[in-house]
C-alpha cells in the first residue's frame, strides 16, 4: 500500500485533534478525506451506500465518549474516484486501514452503517488485530440478488404499512421501476439524487414523525459510472470474527432487515445484539438516546474487560 500524508503536520493520536479536523491521506495515488472530531477511545466511521456522502452520520453523542473519525470514503464525499472502479470490500477496508495509520492509532472501533457495515465485517476478517471492537449499525453478512430481493419484500411491507400516505406509494413505485421492472435506470449523480429522494421515506419507521422531531433528512450521493458491481457474501465466515462486536438493527429497517442482524449475532462468537424497536434504517436519529446508550455500554465493556 502507497499511502502518502498530506497534512501540515506529522500524524498524531486522534484524541489530539481539533474537533471537526479534516485530513487527507494518499493510498495508491488517490485521495481519501476524513474529518476528526471528539475524545477517548478512536472509532473510524464508516457511511453506507456505496457513493453516500458521509453528512448524514455525524454522531455529535458519541463524540463526547469517542474520538470519532468520519470516513469519506472513496467514490464519495470529498475523496476520489477509483479509475479501476473496484470499489471491494477488501479495497474500502484498505482505505480504512491507511486512516488507521494516519491518525496514528495502532487499533480502534469499526463503526459501519449499512455498506459501511460490510467494510467493517470485511475488515473484522482481514485485519482483526487492528480492532478493538466492532459496531455494525443497520447492516447485513452478503450484498447483491438475494438483499436486493428481500428489500423489495420489505418495501412491500412497508407500502403496506402506511396505505394513506403518497410518499409511501412513490417510495415503493420508485423502487420497483428501479429494481425490478428496471424501467428507471440511475445513470448519473442527478438520477441518482432523485432516485434516494423518493425512496428516502421508506428508510424510517415513521418518516414524518422523525422529520418533524429532528428536521428534514437528505442524503448527498456520488454516481461513479466505473463503479463494477460487487457480490459479497460473509455468512460462512462470521464464525471466524472473534473480536467483540456490538450489532444495532432497527425492527423496521427494510434494506437490512432484523433477520440478518439475529444471523450475525448467532454466528458471531463474541457480539452483542440491541434492536430499536421505533427505528428503521437510521436509528441514530429516530432513537437516539437508545442509539448511543448502547454504544457507549458496549465500548465501556470492551476497555473495561476486553469482551463483549
Amino acid at each position: 500500500m502507497d499511502a502518502t500524508n498530506h497534512n501540515s503536520k506529522p500524524p498524531s493520536r486522534a484524541s489530539q485533534d481539533r474537533p471537526s479536523e479534516a485530513r487527507t491521506v494518499t493510498v495508491d495515488g488517490v485521495r481519501q478525506v476524513y474529518r476528526v472530531a471528539g475524545q477517548g477511545p478512536v472509532c473510524l466511521v464508516h457511511p453506507g451506500g456505496p457513493g453516500v456522502h458521509p453528512d448524514y452520520l455525524r454522531l455529535p453523542s458519541l463524540e463526547k465518549h469517542l474520538t470519532m473519525v468520519y470516513l469519506h470514503p472513496v467514490g464519495s464525499g470529498d475523496s476520489g474516484l477509483l479509475s479501476d472502479g473496484d470499489y471491494s470490500m477488501f479495497r474500502y477496508g484498505r482505505f480504512a486501514e491507511a486512516v488507521l495509520d494516519d491518525v496514528g492509532a495502532t487499533t480502534a472501533y469499526f463503526l459501519g452503517h449499512s455498506h459501511g457495515g460490510f467494510v467493517a465485517l470485511q475488515f473484522g476478517m482481514n485485519r482483526p488485530e487492528r480492532l478493538d471492537g466492532l459496531i455494525l449499525y443497520d447492516t447485513a453478512p452478503l450484498n447483491g440478488r438475494e438483499l436486493r430481493e428481500t428489500a423489495t419484500k420489505e418495501m412491500a411491507a412497508f407500502v403496506e404499512r402506511w396505505p394513506d400516505r403518497p410518499e409511501a406509494a412513490e417510495a415503493g413505485r420508485v423502487w420497483d421501476a428501479v429494481n425490478v421492472s428496471q424501467t428507471f435506470k440511475v445513470a448519473d449523480d442527478e438520477s441518482y439524487q432523485r432516485y434516494m429522494n423518493a425512496i428516502l421515506p421508506a428508510y424510517f419507521a415513521d418518516y414524518r414523525k422523525t422529520t418533524q422531531q429532528v428536521g428534514q433528512v437528505g442524503l448527498r450521493v456520488t454516481l461513479d459510472p466505473n463503479r463494477l458491481p460487487v457480490r459479497w457474501d460473509a455468512r460462512d465466515r462470521l464464525g471466524t470474527i472473534n473480536v467483540p462486536a456490538l450489532v444495532i438493527v432497527g425492527t423496521y429497517d427494510f434494506i437490512c432487515p432484523p433477520r440478518f442482524a439475529y444471523e450475525m449475532h448467532a454466528e458471531m462468537p463474541n457480539a452483542r445484539l440491541c434492536e430499536l424497536r421505533k427505528s428503521g434504517h437510521f436509528g441514530h436519529l429516530e432513537e437516539s438516546e437508545q442509539f448511543t446508550a448502547a454504544v457507549v455500554e458496549f465500548v465501556h465493556t470492551v476497555e473495561k474487560d476486553g469482551r463483549a
